[in-house]
């Protein structure tokens, strides 16, 4: 064990709890720093003093790794001190299996530097802490912008749900002439008009002057017209159907801006580029796993990778009984881009198709049998980020 100067720190949303200790066990300091500019000195410049003290390299453990502790995590490694972040699942249990006195940020603060302590013994604490490793900076930018662009997919999904129930209950009919809200030429209808009552009065040279409409929706729209009705909710709720309408056009064009800036950055990053070439990842899957793989040095294997992006089920038995269960240290956004993708991948690759269906005739579930595709498609992917080679799918002539 080479001796070092450890800090523990215990990350609150304002406030932060630190601990400083020798690698040996020994605790040299405790105190308070504010998440502010004054509070991220004050850290540096009581850890610097030890470390000049002591004479030894710094290594630092906290809980909330690229959440509640930025941006003290990225000076952090700017300082060119060790960073590791503290899995709070395992933390807990450490805290169960070697209980403190009481429950508070001090006694946390000193179980943390304990285990930090213990790493190099005991596999529980050697576990719970992952040194994490530099990433490169444009995968750093795909991880928050497709993050982004994830939320705002999803609000965009929500204001579409809540504006389909609204227009079903306000004017019968008016969305059965799309089937989907979410269609731009349909969102520029019910945009063209301050009051929702007016569109079935619009003539059709106005509406063959909208975005999207064309003699074909023209004809359905003029269809709808002739017999529009409205409920008597129609004065208070059309202004907010009018409202969402609009909200879902700038998420277009925002969601639509990300996009092409996703697309412009994933052509720096090794990492998009050598997963685009696998079938079925794409513009979208790619960019997003790239961002939240960042590199593989944070990986002890291709199976470390493959439980991480949830493509790993944990075993489950007891007894006679044998089963599997999910893991819980999962990144809930990459183990879905891998699912998108792995379906993705076997509408169109036959032999993806045909692992698929033999998972499904033993008896497995539709979700199940993705994931035992996704596993080895993780598997080929370590492989290619590994060797620096892109996808290629041996035709049956090769493999003769």
């Amino acid at each position: 064990m080479n001796p070092e100067l450890r800090v523990a720190v215990d990350v609150g949303c304002t406030r932060h709890r630190v601990a400083v200790g020798l690698s040996e066990g020994k605790l040299l300091e405790e105190f308070d720093i504010n998440h502010d500019a004054a509070g991220l000195s004050e850290f540096f410049e009581r850890v610097g003093r030890h470390e000049r003290q002591w004479g030894r390299p710094v290594a630092v453990a906290m809980e909330g790794y690229n959440g509640y502790a930025r941006p003290l995590d990225e000076r952090v490694l700017l300082h060119g001190y060790r960073l590791f972040n503290v899995n709070n699942m395992k933390l807990a249990r450490f805290k169960e299996i070697f209980p403190g006195p009481a429950k508070s940020d001090p006694v946390d603060a000193r179980k943390m530097l304990e285990m930090f302590s213990l790493k190099d013994k005991l596999p529980l604490a050697r576990e719970a802490l992952q040194e994490v490793a530099p990433v490169a900076e444009v995968n750093l930018q795909l991880k928050a912008l497709t993050r982004r662009r994830k939320q705002l997919v999803n609000e965009r999904m929500r204001v579409s749900s809540r504006l389909q129930a609204d227009l079903q209950a306000v004017c019968p009919g008016l969305l059965d002439i799309t089937g989907e809200a979410d269609n731009l030429w349909f969102l520029n209808f019910l945009t063209c008009r301050a009051d929702l009552t007016k569109l079935k009065t619009v003539r059709e040279a106005s509406l063959l002057a909208l975005q999207g409409i064309g003699k074909g929706y023209a004809g359905k729209i003029r269809h709808w017209q002739r017999q529009a009705t409205f409920s008597g909710t129609v004065a208070w709720v059309g202004p907010m159907i009018i409202e969402d309408a609009r909200r879902m056009l700038e998420l277009r064009k925002v969601i639509g801006t990300l996009q092409t800036q996703i697309d412009a950055l994933a052509e720096h990053s090794e990492i998009a580029c050598r997963i685009d070439t696998i079938p079925g990842f794409g513009r979208v899957c790619a960019p997003e796993l790239a961002g939240e793989i960042g590199s593989l040095q944070r990986f002890r294997g291709e199976s470390s990778l493959a439980l991480y992006l949830g493509m790993a089920p944990l075993d489950d038995k007891s007894g006679a009984r044998s089963g599997s269960k999910p893991p819980r240290h999962v990144n809930v956004r990459a183990k879905a881009a891998m699912m998108i993708a792995a379906a993705q991948n076997a509408a169109s690759v036959p032999e993806s198709k045909a692992f698929y269906d033999k998972k499904r005739a033993q008896g497995k579930t539709h979700n199940q049998a993705l994931r035992a595709l996704g596993r080895n498609l993780v598997r080929v992917m370590w492989s290619m980020l590994k060797h620096g080679r892109d996808y290629q799918l041996e035709s049956p002539s090769q493999n003769a």
